[in-house]
């Protein structure tokens, strides 16, 4: 099969499509024949040599796909079945081997292409805000980030289930398309203070940015506040506030949903598709898709979503339906 892979390790906009074997089913897998994938910044992150697939999984990039059955293997599924995947690796390819767990139906009236953007963000988001943090109708939820994959997927789900939703952003453009999603309060971190801002006031924080934000999300927290730190990009090593934090009661979670044990991943996609899904299909929850580019392409992909230009999801078309 062909799949995109690091013509030059040391150069991480060298992607090129190559031929590859074919995934082997393992025990428990579906062999998918990918019609698109979506980037994530996790996909940067591995072509920059920073974050390594979890022992076992593929060292192709590609965390999220939408496809077809192939090879059902010993599951219930049959072949030609459309499906979306939750992925640890592999996507940037022709076929990919999934646990059968982290297969979903793609949600009604979607296409390949607009199931493979929200496969990743739909588990992350409702993972960390409603299984994880409790989210829930009358709190506060602050998004850094607003304008990207996650953010713009989160703000739209926090809405549905009737909280106000604070959001950061680097640009009045950005700030725009997160206030026609639904943000209620609009901050532009290059020009105010949003700790300052949202003191006291945020019962969820959804962080991508970690040590840079880690004082500020502390100060921002409302009390028994819950900060959810999901991404590095300010940082891996900040210091903490404990006083701040013990008078506020609150809690602070740091998750990757990459590296879960497969028990944990299928738990997560089954929650997820069953209240998630339907708010797509009745659209409550729309997709945002940035820009689509073919499979060989990859490279001006990555170079689109670390431009920071990008609002909401960037996808790879792999083959036609």
């Amino acid at each position: 099969m062909k799949a995109i892979t690091l013509a030059d390790p040391s150069d991480k906009t060298s992607l090129t499509l190559t031929e590859v074997p074919t995934p082997e089913l393992a025990e428990g897998e579906v062999l998918v024949k990918v019609f698109a994938a979506g980037v994530n910044r996790g996909d940067l992150l591995q072509a920059a040599g920073h974050y390594p697939p979890p022992p076992g999984a593929s060292e192709i990039m590609g965390l999220e796909c939408a496809g077809i059955v192939e090879d059902p293997g010993s599951s219930h599924f049959a072949k030609g079945d459309a499906v979306a995947c939750l992925l640890a690796g592999g996507g940037y390819a022709e076929f990919v081997a999934v646990p059968i767990g982290q297969l979903m139906p793609l949600p009604k009236g979607y296409s390949f292409t607009e199931a493979a953007s929200i496969v990743e963000v739909a588990c992350t988001v409702w993972s960390n805000l409603v299984m994880l943090a409790g989210l829930h109708k009358g709190q506060t939820l602050l998004v850094h980030g607003g304008a990207g994959g996650i953010g713009t997927f989160a703000i739209q789900l926090a809405k549905a289930l009737g909280c106000t939703v604070a959001v950061t952003a680097g640009s009045q453009e950005k700030l725009d398309t997160c206030r026609k999603l639904g943000a209620d309060i609009l901050i532009h971190y290059r020009e105010e203070d949003f700790a300052e801002i949202m003191k006291n006031k945020a019962d969820v924080i959804l962080d991508i940015m970690g040590a840079k934000y880690l004082d500020s999300n502390i100060r921002a927290l409302a009390m028994d506040g819950h900060l959810v730190i999901i991404g590095m990009q300010g940082g891996v090593k900040g210091e903490l506030n404990i006083a701040r934090l013990l008078t506020k009661r609150g809690s602070i979670s740091a998750t990757a949903l990459r590296a879960r044990d497969l028990e944990d991943k299928a738990r997560i996609v089954a929650d997820t598709v069953e209240h998630v899904w339907p708010l797509l299909a009745n659209g409550t929850i729309q997709h945002q898709i940035h820009a689509t580019y073919p499979l060989a392409d990859a490279a001006s992909a990555h170079a689109a979503l670390a431009s920071g230009e990008v609002t909401g999801k960037v996808i790879l078309t792999v083959a036609e339906p």
